[in-house]
């Protein structure tokens, strides 16, 4: 007769059973195969960890999201996640979850509610907080849960977005599957703390410290933990306290250990105890058992066969994936013509670059109630640094517009999360200097998120930047044009306008575009330009270049502003006698070459010009791009002017002479013509 008095339902606990049989099945099948040479891919063994899915998986449904690691394929399975999908995409075929494009290190599947892994330690956390914002704006009650190891609470990440969560009380738990090794390293020599769950207490919130390996009362404390989240009571950490068997990667058993101290650890190993229990408390007899393993482990090789007769991606699949329309992407010989915006009816008022921006947030706010704001300092009074959010925050809610703790990768990783789940966020950045704070959250994660997922999710986002350079006194931490950061960055769309009538309709299109787009705002500009801006709703193209001034003589090719720069040394040119034609690029990816090729074919001569360094620049690049396609055709070699070599300067002095003046500008195209 079955014991009732375990502190779990038999038929819990046996269906906890089944999940780690699934669990144990897939590990042995992945060993046994690469042993073998039957195929190859990277492994991280989850061996000994998988009571914590197994039990986890009775107290969550599809509907709840899922944020996991590198390691996390026990996470997976218990998830729900399609085994022929999952063994086809660790294979790198096309049949995979995502294509084969991303592989086991970065799956999603939004079906079973696993939306992130990623293979950057403790990156997920941040993004874990955007998927719980967009399931408490929508009034849900799902419950995010983001797995991560012992060694990820070393990372900056899972700090900010803790402190973020806590302030925010969002729905999200933080589940430390500590295994004992930060890869290589045990816990006491990497941090002097006695558990990780005070960390949370100090940020304001409940952590917990749990038995990863028993399953009764893993069970109990986290049916609670899930419940309070599920409830509205805000964030929770647990500290679920394992053992990793096997090598950080690789097959075999941890070899960091003695065997004597590893034989210790698998004697305490969740499955073998969970199989006898089952067994001393009458649940199942052990014939019962070996039939749930066995058709485990026939699951699993059927699945395993089935994903091996998929074909490898092809190379045709390259390209597509970057971008929601394969054509943004910029390849040699491949110029798409664009069709311009046409021209702007309706009423206009004159107005600022600041005025313009929070004019489109406005429109695109009232438009849609999924889009929020969210960066340091936008709420009111000040509305951001420099007044582009002013009032919005009074009129929309604090909801609409989220002042943030000083935390980019918090910032950035957010407003990632709630993209995915389909909201529309834009996050503000106060410099473009700072992106080296959240670069990981903008490269790795927004940038690729389509690729790696192979469209199965994408992260419509968006990102408003200041850029410094041509005021002076703000040095070298706060005056960078960091634009060839991002454009090196596949999957990343930029945007860099020269004048509000195009700040405020390119930010309406980066709002709505499919993909992660940084729109990129000049100090400089802010307040200095003012142009009569169509009070309604209206779009600029991405990838739609302008022609500023017609010429015959020069294509000068900028864009941001050293646009004003190039106008106004086209004038100055003019009374020289050359005719300089000014091209505005605003927008850097998608770039519009089929328009800088007329525009050069024309003049025969060209000139790219920018703020940013000239080394390694996008001159250099448009320069290149000029020289293949019109060789023979040119008058002289098109050519780029960019800033020195050096940190922006806080000299005005020597800030005024590194960058391209109007002045300098003249030079240049002088003595590009006399050539």
């Amino acid at each position: 007769m079955a014991q009732t008095n375990l502190g779990i339902e038999p038929q819990t606990l046996k269906a906890i059973y089944g999940e780690m049989a699934r669990i144990r099945a897939v590990d042995t099948a992945i060993q046994a195969g690469l042993s073998a040479g039957k195929f190859t891919f990277t492994y991280w063994p989850m061996t000994g960890q998988e009571c914590i899915p197994a039990t986890i998986s009775q107290l969550i449904t599809s509907r709840d999201y899922m944020v996991t690691t590198y390691r996390g394929i026990h996470d997976q399975v218990a998830k729900g996640v399609d085994l022929v999908g999952m063994f086809a995409e660790a294979l790198g075929r096309e049949g995979g979850v995502n294509k084969g494009k991303g592989g086991s290190p970065h799956i999603s599947d939004p079906s079973s509610g696993s939306m992130v892994t990623t293979a950057i330690v403790g990156a997920g956390t941040p993004i874990a907080n955007g998927l719980a914002i967009a399931a408490k704006e929508r009034g849900e009650d799902r419950v995010t849960i983001v797995n991560f190891g012992d060694g990820a609470t070393s990372i900056g990440a899972v700090h900010e977005a803790m402190n973020l969560a806590g302030i925010w009380k969002l729905p999200v738990i933080f589940l430390c599957q500590n295994n004992q090794w930060g890869e290589y390293t045990p816990v006491p020599e990497y941090t002097a703390s006695p558990d990780f769950a005070v960390r949370a207490q100090a940020l304001g919130f409940a952590g917990h410290v749990l038995d990863g390996n028993d399953p009764v009362t893993f069970h109990a404390a986290m049916k609670d933990v899930i419940a309070s989240v599920r409830r509205g009571d805000g964030p929770v950490f647990v500290e679920a306290r394992t053992y990793r068997l096997g090598l950080h990667a690789g097959v075999g058993d941890n070899k960091s250990v003695t065997k004597e101290e590893l034989a210790v650890h698998k004697a305490r190993a969740p499955f073998d105890n969970t199989k006898a229990l089952l067994i001393s408390a009458g649940i199942c007899d052990a014939e019962e058992l070996v039939k749930i393993e066995a058709a485990a482990k026939a699951e699993v090789e059927a699945a395993i066969a089935k994903a091996m007769e998929s074909n490898p991606t092809p190379e045709s699949e390259t390209i597509i994936d970057v971008f929601a329309d394969s054509d943004c992407v910029p390849r040699r010989g491949h110029y798409p013509i664009r069709s311009a915006e046409g021209d702007l009816p309706g009423e206009r008022k004159t107005m600022s670059m600041v005025e313009a921006i929070r004019d489109a947030q406005h429109i695109a706010m009232t438009k849609n109630p999924e889009v929020f704001i969210l960066g340091e300092d936008v709420g009111d009074p000040p509305g951001g640094v420099f007044g582009t959010n002013k009032g919005l925050q009074d009129e929309f809610g604090p909801n609409r517009v989220r002042p943030t703790p000083i935390a980019e990768q918090a910032i950035i990783g957010a407003a990632l999360g709630a993209s995915i789940a389909g909201m529309r966020p834009i996050a503000e950045i106060m410099f473009t200097d700072f992106f080296g704070v959240c670069l990981d959250q903008i490269a790795n994660h927004a940038a690729k998120q389509r690729y790696m997922s192979g469209s199965a999710t994408h992260a419509p986002m968006t990102i408003r930047v200041q850029t410094g350079g041509g005021v002076g006194g703000f040095g070298a931490q706060h005056s960078q044009s960091t634009e060839a950061w991002l454009l090196h960055t596949p999957g990343i769309k930029v945007v860099y306008p020269s004048n509000p009538l195009d700040a405020k309709g390119l930010l309406l299109s980066a709002i709505d575009d499919p993909d992660p787009v940084v729109m990129l705002e000049s100090m400089k500009l802010l307040f200095t330009q003012k142009a009569e801006v169509p009070l309604g709703d209206y779009r600029i193209p991405l990838g739609v270049a302008s022609t500023k001034r017609e010429g015959t003589d020069i294509s000068l090719i900028s864009y941001g502003w050293q646009v004003q720069q190039c106008l106004e040394a086209a004038e100055v040119l003019a009374k020289e006698g050359v005719s300089a034609e000014v091209i505005d690029l605003r927008s850097l990816v998608p770039i519009d070459y089929c328009r800088i090729l007329d525009s050069v074919k024309k003049t025969g001569r060209a000139l790219v010009v920018h703020a940013a360094v000239e080394f390694c620049g996008l001159g250099a690049e448009i320069c290149s791009t000029i020289n293949e396609e019109l060789w023979g055709k040119l008058k002289s070699p098109a050519i780029r002017f960019g800033a020195e070599y050096a940190p922006m300067a806080y000299s005005s002095v020597i800030e005024a002479s590194q960058v391209p003046s109007a002045k300098s500008i003249v030079a240049r195209v002088l003595a590009a013509v006399k050539h």
